[in-house]
């Protein structure tokens, strides 16, 4: 039985590459791409994958907001990471976050294959692109590495924080997320309050620190 996967990528060339070397495994079957976390959520909703590999740093909805959402819905999907970064805070916050396994972009094509075996078989993978380890208690390594510190954020906050701090505008995260202007700057303020910052300059820094957004954006 094939294993079907989608990769979530926005830049089109990566997932050209990711697709030419998973299919080259007989076991293997990509099933669809998407450039952006909601758009991921949404294929993966309508495709129902067993693996998804999932870029950390896209537009309007990063990888880590998007793979907590997906699991909400689809929680039996394994979720694969993958950045250019490998900082353990980035790894934590996608495993709380549900993902099973965290790859560097810059690892080898056999890590990727050798990740998915391995968390639909139900562990966790962890690839630098030089060593890879095994995660047998998931719990352990949250505590060895806290993830990062965004708890005091609602999920729709971290949505507005990423948005904002990608150049939107109140008009344009409105329009994108279906809410009205005011509930927009609603949100900003109470985002401000929480950070204690009370400027677009602090929050687009502190959103990039965090990993919610990247300077690649």
């Amino acid at each position: 039985m094939s294993i079907g996967i989608v990769i979530a990528d926005d830049h089109k060339i990566v997932r050209e590459g990711l697709r030419a070397m998973l299919e080259k495994q007989s076991d293997f079957e990509v099933l669809g791409e998407a450039e952006n976390g909601r758009a991921i959520i949404h294929v993966c909703m309508q495709l129902k994958p067993q693996v998804v590999i999932m870029d950390i740093a896209m537009p309007d909805l990063n990888g880590i907001e998007a793979t907590h959402q997906l699991l909400r819905d689809l929680p039996d999907v394994c979720v694969i990471g993958l950045s250019m970064h490998f900082d353990k805070r980035y790894i934590s916050k996608m495993l709380q976050a549900g993902a099973r396994g965290y790859l560097r972009k810059a690892c080898a094509s056999e890590d990727v294959v050798r990740a998915i075996r391995t968390v639909t078989q139900g562990k966790y993978y962890i690839g630098d692109g030089t060593s890879s380890i095994t995660i047998k208690d998931k719990d352990q390594y949250l505590k060895n590495n806290p993830p990062l510190d965004l708890t005091v954020l609602t999920p729709k906050e971290k949505e507005i924080l990423q948005l904002i701090a990608e150049g939107n505008l109140t008009k344009e995260i409105a329009f994108q997320l279906n809410l009205s202007t005011k509930t927009v700057e609603k949100h900003r303020y109470n985002i401000m309050e929480k950070l204690n910052m009370h400027n677009i300059a602090d929050l687009t820094k502190f959103a990039i620190m965090e990993g919610l957004t990247t300077l690649e954006r």
